[in-house]
């Protein structure tokens, strides 16, 4: 069983930065791709990023490219997303979830998923 709680949320006015965590629980860590998903009201859930088990490989959707990094760290089984230049379009919730299929985004991807953290950008 896999764990995800993500922290790091908040209201940010546009063109600010906010990094998101999420820790993950269980000694298997680093056999799991790891992404990130946002849902805004009224929305699907969409992918916004997703990190390979190595942290090597990522991938980005279109509308947060060049604004937005994903990264990990195995040692601490930690994932983050930088989320820099944010608009008011990015106000979501943001989920952290973990796959342990390929690392690149299909439907159906994610395996386990966090409870999500709010993140509200003002214009």
């Amino acid at each position: 069983q896999v764990q995800l709680v993500e922290s790091g949320g908040g209201y940010v006015q546009a063109g600010g930065s906010l990094r998101l965590s999420c820790a993950v629980s269980g000694r298997t860590f680093n056999m799991y791709a790891m992404g990130w998903f946002r849902q805004a009201p009224g929305k699907e859930r969409e992918f916004v990023a997703t990190i390979g088990r190595t942290g090597t490989a990522t991938f980005y959707a279109d509308s947060v490219k060049g604004r937005f990094t994903i990264s990990r760290d195995n040692t601490k089984n930690m994932v983050y997303l930088q989320m820099n230049s944010l608009k008011p379009e990015d106000t979501a919730v943001y989920y952290c979830a973990a796959d342990s299929g390929r690392t690149s985004y299909y439907i159906g991807w994610g395996d386990y998923w966090g409870q999500g953290t709010q993140v509200t950008v003002s214009s």
